[in-house]
């Protein structure tokens, strides 16, 4: 759904894209005319078919008929519409193409029609009367569609089959309270579209498979089954040219490829006739057919067959609840239902209404309305959460202090306060919240050598491997381990009864692995502190415990706000500012100090990679970041261009394995559809025939089961019930030079059983004949041996600013481009702009909208705060949350069997409702 923001725009795409004129080549087979539709359309008389007149006028805000405007106000500079685009999968598009009849057309101008009338029910309008400030539905809209049947030809060639419609929707509704034609407003409709497509997709697929096509789900949409994939890469060639000029400017998000689609596009060819495309098509199929051996013919359409799966409804609102609320504890409730619409595609015996029905009386859902969107969170969710915070209320003043007064300290101010008060408090959980750069190791430190003092051992723990076993083990804390290994060693526990553990980095922590703590906690009898900062990212897995505790459940933490990192005072300042989320501010002391450079949006990375080469140059320690792995790929294949250039980087170079984790759900891991061959798999446990840590390939994947296969050659079938015990891999190659510095993507060992950690950043220091890669640890000068297939690495020049919290170094340079604005926001930002003591260097092409971008919050909504901020007061929810603590089993004497760690789903010890 694209913006058009000025009636010159809106006429100049009408006469450029929309019309058969303009468009199309020599006959009008190729199209269909273009006709107004919708109820404010006959409302006012102007349903059919669309002229210039009509289409300008209705641009001026004009009725066509009377010449009167059509809303009250009229801007120069205005939202005149919005484009919103409907594409076939390119199999169908080939099919339509070539087929001698319309029922392919028909069938998606029809699903179109449905999705552009429950669009059109949606549409609301401002309300600015009598001191009110809301918003009404209205469900009547004026639009425009036009269907077109090729894409745009790409130079040298003729174009190639693309059917799909423009629907341009005028901005003007009929607001029936107050009897008269208003601006709508569309702001849902936008945030809506995932929605929209998910359930456009399942229309159209669910009529194929009626007209006797065989449906494959794809990664984003399907495919007709019998089109064979080199013939739809065949004629893919429009895709191929935006994906490749995409991929050079790391650009990703839809509106900026549409804009980059439109500057790429090639003249339009006339004098074709569809007779003679057709005719081009199917010879261009031959040619590639010859090119192709052993794929021999395949029927394509036949008889409708009856559907063998057993999906129902409920299958795929299992899966979209499964899907959804593994990452988040609150989503729109269009989003569970987009995901459950994708899950039923292929199966035309679950209609996407049957799915809706299904969501709707699904009991398992707290609904809560904010501002005309409505959230969705589970009763399950929210019980998981109430149990946590009360777990943390149980402990308040249930200890006796270490120190009845402080002993005195080394440090000062509010390193101190934060010291005396986890020393003195009698609470079993304390909270220790830091901004980046307020030493708090360096308190920590502190507070351990005290604690050790009055006799208690103290266990260090962090969530990730890099954290605990990487940066504080570098800190002097030797024996620090994960959170993971904590939760599965007996030992461990044991060690910790009557003591303390303490967990860096704490605001990583989901609500699961927080509760498992607590549970420990508690039954060890031991204090636990959490020392993290919750304005930077928080867990991939569902719930922001730390922030959930501190604010929530009150308990009370120690605020340690000043900055220690930054030696340069403004740009401390600076950083101050967005701890306190004044992003403003913080902008106004950054481009005084000349962190923010404009930069051409056709070569954003010129100049970072010139201002981080001459950084290495002066001996400073330096890392890239930004917001997403495109954005990232882009900006480290410029840098070592340019660091071979300047002999920085060995020219010679080998291509080695790269396995590139897919980060699929549990759910998605569940779905045989998710598997193709050639993707790996590696285990995280042992299994009958599968040992820990080993490789497998994905030979085949169908309903009958996902075959794979080891370096052995034996294969077996994958038990995809066992979807937590393994992760899935696309493979692919990466260029290695000497020099080269590259992170580690995954804890495993080296060829000499050295440990590695996911995150750890190394040098290549050499690369041997017979393909080993010799690493180095800069700091430590620890060295490490890997062979070619290893597998598990990336290049470390620019990483996102996930990856790069807890890292400090001399200069960060920010790569944020407006293609990289979906994923920016305050917590990225703020993580981003203070990894630097000196200084950060910050290059964008729209300063002002990276401005608005990031004062986004970025907080995930916890279940607890969406329904106590509304005042939600259901009996049958508090009912649940009492039901739920009571058949919770008391944790049990194998530690092991109650606490998983985050990849372990829990489904022996919460009852599923």
């Amino acid at each position: 759904m694209i913006q058009s923001q000025s009636s010159g725009h809106a006429k100049a795409y009408f006469q450029d894209a929309l019309v058969k004129a303009d468009y199309y080549l020599a006959d009008q087979e190729q199209e269909i005319t273009g006709r107004l539709k919708g109820k404010l359309a006959e409302r006012l008389g102007l349903s059919g078919p669309v002229t210039k007149d009509t289409f300008f006028a209705l641009c001026e805000n004009r009725n066509p008929l009377s010449g009167s405007a059509l809303t009250p106000r009229t801007k120069d500079e205005r939202t005149v519409g919005y484009d919103i685009n409907f594409h076939c999968p390119k199999s169908v598009s080939i099919l339509s193409a070539l087929s001698n009849d319309e029922h392919i057309l028909n069938t998606f101008q029809d699903c179109v029609q449905q999705i552009m009338q429950e669009i059109e029910q949606d549409t609301l309008t401002r309300i600015r009367k009598n001191g009110v400030d809301d918003e009404r539905k209205t469900g009547e809209l004026i639009y425009a569609d036009f269907i077109h049947k090729t894409a745009r030809p790409v130079d040298g060639s003729l174009p190639d089959p693309h059917l799909h419609a423009h629907i341009f929707i005028f901005n003007a509704t009929f607001d029936d309270a107050e009897n008269q034609v208003k601006a709508a407003q569309f702001r849902e409709i936008q945030r809506s579209m995932p929605y929209y497509e998910a359930k456009f997709h399942k229309r159209l697929s669910d009529q194929l498979i009626e007209l006797g096509y065989q449906i494959r789900r794809t990664e984003k949409s399907f495919e007709i089954e019998g089109v064979p994939q080199h013939v739809i890469d065949l004629f893919s060639k429009r895709t191929d040219q935006i994906g490749q000029a995409a991929k050079v400017k790391g650009i990703t998000d839809a509106k900026s490829l549409s804009e980059l689609g439109a500057r790429t596009r090639s003249k339009k060819q006339k004098g074709h006739t569809m007779g003679e495309l057709k005719a081009n098509w199917q010879q261009q199929i031959r040619d590639v057919g010859e090119q192709t051996k052993g794929e021999g013919r395949q029927v394509i359409r036949s008889a409708p067959v009856k559907d063998k799966g057993n999906l129902s409804p409920q299958h795929c609102i299992d899966h979209a609840v499964a899907h959804g609320f593994e990452r988040a504890s609150v989503l729109i409730d269009r989003r569970l239902l987009a995901l459950a619409y994708r899950h039923g595609i292929g199966h035309a015996s679950v209609s996407a209404e049957d799915i809706s029905r299904e969501f709707a009386r699904d009991d398992r859902f707290i609904h809560v309305t904010e501002k005309g969107r409505v959230f969705t969170t589970t009763r399950q969710v929210l019980a998981e959460e109430q149990r946590m915070v009360n777990l943390a209320r149980q402990g308040q003043g249930k200890l006796r202090p270490l120190y009845a007064k402080a002993p005195k300290l080394k440090l000062e101010g509010q390193q101190a306060e934060a010291v005396s008060h986890v020393l003195t408090t009698t609470n079993r959980v304390s909270i220790v919240r830091g901004v980046a750069g307020s030493g708090k190791t360096t308190l920590m430190k502190e507070a351990v050598r005290h604690m050790e003092n009055a006799g208690k051992q103290v266990i260090v723990v962090a969530p990730t491997a890099q954290a605990s076993r990487g940066v504080l083990r570098e800190e002097g804390f030797d024996q620090a381990s994960t959170v993971a290994q904590l939760l599965a060693d007996e030992k461990m526990h044991e060690a910790l009864r009557g003591n303390v553990l303490w967990v860096d980095e704490a605001g990583l922590l989901g609500t699961k692995d927080m509760t498992a703590l607590l549970d420990l906690t508690n039954q060890q009898n031991a204090r636990l502190i959490l020392s993290g900062d919750t304005r930077q990212h928080a867990s991939v897995v569902r719930g922001d415990a730390l922030r959930i505790l501190n604010t929530v459940s009150g308990i009370q933490s120690a605020e340690v706000s000043k900055i220690y990192r930054q030696r340069d005072n403004q740009y401390r300042s600076a950083v101050e500012d967005l701890t306190k989320g004044d992003v403003h501010s913080a902008f106004e002391k950054l481009d005084a100090l000349g962190s923010l450079k404009s930069v051409d949006p056709l070569e954003p990375n010129k100049e970072l990679v010139q201002d981080y080469i001459g950084a290495l140059r002066q001996g400073k320690s330096a890392l890239v970041v930004s917001p997403t792995h495109e954005q990232g790929e882009a900006v480290t294949k410029d840098i070592r261009e340019q660091m071979q250039a300047s002999g920085l980087l060995s020219k010679k170079e080998i291509a080695v394995s790269r396995l590139t984790n897919l980060n699929l759900t549990e759910a998605q891991k569940s779905d045989w559809r998710n598997f193709k061959p050639g993707n790996i798999l590696q285990f995280n446990q042992n299994r009958t025939g599968i040992k820990r840590g080993s490789l497998w390939t994905i030979e085949s994947s169908t309903t009958d089961g996902v075959i794979m296969r080891n370096e052995q050659q034996q294969t077996i079938a994958l038990p995809l019930e066992k979807s937590n015990d393994f992760d899935l891999y696309e493979k692919g190659q990466i260029p290695l030079a000497k020099g080269d510095h590259i992170r580690i993507t995954r804890n495993g060992f080296d060829q000499e059983r050295n440990r590695l950690n996911n995150g750890q950043m190394l040098e290549v220091t050499r690369l041997t004949k017979q393909g080993e890669i010799i690493l180095r640890n800069r700091a430590s000068k620890a060295e490490y041996r890997l062979n070619k297939d290893f597998g598990h690495l990336a290049h470390a020049y620019c990483v996102t600013s996930h990856a790069s919290q807890g890292k400090t170094v001399d200069e960060v340079f920010i790569s944020q481009p407006t293609a990289t604005f979906a994923a920016t926001n305050a917590k990225q930002f703020y993580v981003s702009v203070s990894r630097a003591r000196d200084k950060a260097h910050i290059y964008t092409d729209d300063k002002q909208q990276l401005m608005h971008q990031a004062s986004e919050l970025g907080d995930r909504q916890s279940a607890l705060e969406l329904v106590g901020r509304k005042n939600v007061v259901l009996d049958r929810v508090h009912d649940h949350i009492r039901q739920n603590l009571e058949r919770t089993p008391k944790p049990r004497t194998k530690q092991t069997e109650l606490v998983k760690s985050e990849r372990h789903k829990d489904r022996d010890y919460e009852p599923r409702l």
